[in-house]
């Protein structure tokens, strides 16, 4: 049952802004039966299309071809916020909790990565709006304070530009009487329009010889020889030496990858573009993303032509871990989202919305991603980058590839790598769980960041949803 949606929302698209405009490629065309390559990659997502570009630059006279159930950019990929952070850990303190020999090498590969993204994308001439810009963490509670100290802390330690920013500093930089303190980075996140960059990226690896198809679902994999078939829906066969699965949220030809995804919907305003006035009321002049620094928090930036994307808060599962695009404006998380955004920007009230659209986060029981091999170590993968996709992909992208090339890389000796995360427990059990655990993350914000007992046994075993 949905909530009445407030006159912010009534004239809204249903769909993802990124995706809804004229530059948009028309969909290609579906892989044929009895196609063969050197690497077949599943997903066209960010990290199916790293693992394209990267490859290639392993291996330039290499036959890839990149299979997508839908089309480049459909799913998270087209769907998010447009964050491109450095971490590969969801923060310093959860990687610190899990990984804590391995934390200052993984956080230089993280900052890395991020440079590696920024070159690659200039030198390949991809206009996407991608600004260094970095972001600002608030506090809209007082308890979010304290741990906001302990994040500028850990950042500093790790080598990142961070500045405290006390309740007068951080509401004279972005105007919201919601604000009491902000931790801001300069170094370790970006911005960028992710459909222009996907689409760019997509028009590069195929400039360079990759091939890819749309609609063009693989169901499952088997042996043959030295390599793999990959059965496409419609009884299409696909030969290959090797393959990746890069398939976030959505059902993986390799059945043993649901056990590791939670698929939770994330939900995403956009505003009509934004009057001068209304511009200068808020201030922001430097443009940088935003979050707040609770359990439950809201993501938001400016974008190129003058709008406010505003998403977050609501991470909601479906029993089963049904997708669909009509799950996406099930419940009332728009119009909470509206609301909320009123609160943080009062002078914003007559703002009405141009865009509301919802999509799967592949989530893990750690909130990084799963690696590994399959079918003899023919088949690789990386899946649940939890949120932070647009950045680790292209991390993942290299881990996936030396795996399947069996490289005694110093990437593949981290426990990130080497561990996958604990597996999520079946149906009828999952639904119970995911929604008592995600009650109580509400409750914790609700008293003052105190986590109750359930909570502070999983944090034990690095499963606590603490981000």
């Amino acid at each position: 049952m949905s909530t009445p949606l407030p006159a912010s929302l009534r004239d809204a698209v249903r769909a993802p802004y990124w995706l809804d405009r004229p530059e948009a490629p028309g969909r290609r065309s579906p892989v044929e039966d009895g196609a063969e390559c050197d690497l077949l990659i599943v997903g066209a997502g960010f990290t199916g299309l790293w693992l394209a570009w990267r490859a290639l630059d392993r291996e330039p006279g290499r036959s890839v071809l990149v299979l997508d159930a839908e089309t480049v950019g459909h799913g998270a990929t087209g769907r998010n916020g447009g964050f491109v952070s450095a971490s590969l850990t969801h923060g310093y303190a959860h990687g610190e909790a899990l990984w804590p020999r391995d934390m200052p090498a993984i956080s230089a590969e993280g900052a890395a990565n991020l440079a590696g993204i920024a070159a690659d994308l200039a030198a390949a001439g991809i206009e996407c709006d991608f600004r260094h810009v970095g972001k600002t963490t608030v506090a809209v509670e007082p308890w979010q304070v304290d741990a906001l100290r302990t994040t500028l802390e850990l950042a500093a330690r790790y080598g990142e530009t961070v500045e405290w920013q006390d309740r007068e500093q951080v509401q004279a930089d972005v105007h919201s009487p919601t604000y009491l303190a902000g931790v801001r980075d300069r170094t370790g996140n970006a911005l960028v329009d992710p459909a222009l960059m996907a689409w760019g990226m997509a028009a590069h690896v195929e400039r360079r010889g990759a091939v890819i198809h749309d609609d063009s679902r693989v169901e499952r994999f088997s042996r043959t020889g030295a390599g793999v078939v990959a059965h496409v829906a419609g009884g299409r066969r696909v030969r290959a030496r090797q393959a990746v699965v890069a398939t976030s949220a959505y059902r993986s030809p390799l059945a043993r990858l649901g056990g590791y995804i939670m698929p939770l919907y994330d939900h995403v305003l956009m505003t009509e573009p934004l009057t001068a006035e209304q511009r200068a009321s808020i201030g922001w002049s430097e443009g940088q993303g935003l979050t707040d620094a609770g359990n439950q928090f809201h993501y938001y930036r400016p974008t190129a032509d003058g709008r406010i994307l505003w998403g977050g808060w609501d991470a909601v599962y479906h029993r089963g871990g049904r997708l669909s695009e009509d799950l996406a404006y099930v419940g009332g998380s728009h119009a909470l989202l509206a609301r909320q955004f009123v609160e943080t920007f009062p002078t914003l009230r007559d703002v009405r919305f141009s865009h509301m659209w919802a999509g799967p986060i592949d989530s893990t029981t750690r909130f990084t991603a799963a690696y590994g091999t399959a079918l003899g170590g023919r088949v690789g993968y990386a899946i649940g980058h939890t949120g932070l996709g647009v950045g680790a992909a292209r991390f993942s992208a290299d881990v996936a590839l030396d795996l399947l090339e069996r490289a005694d890389t110093p990437r593949v000796r981290y426990g990130i790598v080497r561990r996958r995360p604990v597996p999520i427990p079946p149906e009828p059990f999952r639904n119970p769980v995911i929604q008592f655990t995600r009650r109580s993350i509400i409750a914790a914000d609700a008293r003052g960041g105190r986590r109750n007992l359930w909570l502070r046994t999983l944090d034990r075993f690095g499963l606590g949803f603490n981000s």
